[in-house]
């Protein structure tokens, strides 16, 4: 129990000399020990370090999963330590509602059908996501956590034990410089003649004292010295260690890199196939060629599969005796669309599979095309998409 009490006092006498030295700091009424520009750049780019690594963590979780209110209640689970409940993703409910919504209107239906095929398609590009935030948390967002949460803690408590060790250093300086200036007094009383032999053995005493003050001050000084550089060649190990961290966070950012490669390269597939089973599909709905040319229709370029490019070509022998009499009389002519085609300019029609059109042959055109009309819009189609009907 008495060594628990002195070691109490001891600590508590170490705080306040601590708390004294900083605070005469803060009023500049005292000097401080300045730390080496090496280790100083060290302690900014640490800092930068972690400032960054928690932005990129945070930006990448806001990627990753938009909704803050799911965010917040997976950390909660997280803080509890309870598993996290599996829900469905966006994808996933709106190919759980396409699905749905196709089987009501009826599999053996162009639309129901479609419904399902897009359902289907969703679900996919949903397991797709999972898997990409799963790859994500595990090799690029729990790294840059256990930086953060483990070296970086690690370090700071090394910084202020340095930060301790520093203060430690300036109170005992300041202590042997009060010493040397005790002892310098004392030494100038020495030299002048004594009173009498009882104050020649109280000055004598009084000298004594000072002397093995001065000496403990000095002794204590290099304690504090030698313990600050050991404290600081640590952390200047520690801190040198950030060079390695930024190595293995590029490695994780390489690995997020390719989980996300994989991920839009799995969608992009998804997608096109989705678009060559749609192709086969008839469609009864009007075209969009009534907007303006210059519209939404050159907003973004989409990379996508051509399906007429892979339809087989109309036998010529629907281009005959019903072609031939439309350009011999030059009037109209109702025809149906075999397949989809889009416009490649603005002379030209776009056209729907299945829709039904009015067709002219105009002379001096190429014996190719023929001249459409659907409604107010007019333009060039090929011959070889078309049905002439009687």
């Amino acid at each position: 129990m008495e060594f628990n009490v002195r070691r109490l006092a001891a600590d508590a006498g170490t705080f306040l000399s601590r708390a004294v030295q900083f605070t005469e700091e803060k009023l500049g009424q005292a000097e401080r020990t300045e730390l080496d520009a090496h280790l100083e750049t060290l302690l900014i780019r640490a800092e930068s370090t972690k400032h960054h690594t928690e932005k990129i963590m945070k930006q990448t979780e806001v990627v990753l999963q938009p909704n803050p209110n799911v965010r917040m209640e997976e950390f909660l689970y997280e803080m509890l330590d309870k598993k996290i409940p599996t829900r469905a993703n966006n994808h996933e409910l709106l190919g759980e509602c396409m699905i749905d919504s196709g089987h009501e209107f009826g599999p053996g239906t162009a639309y129901g059908s479609a419904l399902i095929k897009c359902g289907e398609t969703e679900k996919l590009l949903g397991s797709a996501e999972k898997e990409l935030i799963q790859s994500s948390a595990i090799n690029f967002l729990t790294p840059l956590r256990n930086f953060i949460e483990g070296d970086y803690k690690t370090l700071l408590r090394e910084r202020k034990l340095l930060q301790n060790k520093r203060l430690d250093l300036d109170a005992a300086k300041n202590r042997l410089k009060k010493a040397r200036v005790a002892d310098a007094r004392s030494a100038e009383l020495n030299s002048t003649p004594p009173l009498g032999e009882e104050y020649v053995a109280h000055f004598s005493y009084m000298l004594s004292f000072l002397h093995v003050r001065w000496l403990k001050a000095e002794t204590e000084l290099r304690i504090a010295q030698s313990e600050f550089d050991r404290q600081a060649e640590i952390t200047r190990l520690l801190l040198e260690g950030i060079s390695s961290t930024h190595a293995h966070h590029l490695r994780c950012l390489n690995d997020f890199v390719d989980a996300q490669t994989a991920y839009y390269a799995q969608g992009y597939q998804y997608i096109v196939n989705l678009q060559k089973q749609l192709g086969s599909f008839p469609s009864t709905f009007s075209s969009n060629n009534n907007q303006p040319g210059g519209s939404s229709s050159a907003s973004i370029s989409v990379p996508t599969v051509p399906v007429a490019a892979s339809l087989p070509a109309p036998p010529p022998s629907q281009a005959s005796p019903a072609l031939n009499e439309l350009r011999s009389t030059s009037g109209t002519r109702k025809a149906r669309v075999l397949y989809d085609y889009d416009a490649d300019s603005s002379s030209e029609l776009s056209l729907l599979a299945d829709e039904v059109i009015t067709v002219t042959s105009v002379p001096g055109m190429d014996s190719d095309w023929l001249m459409g009309q659907r409604g107010n819009q007019k333009g060039k189609v090929p011959i070889t998409y078309l049905e002439l009907l009687n």
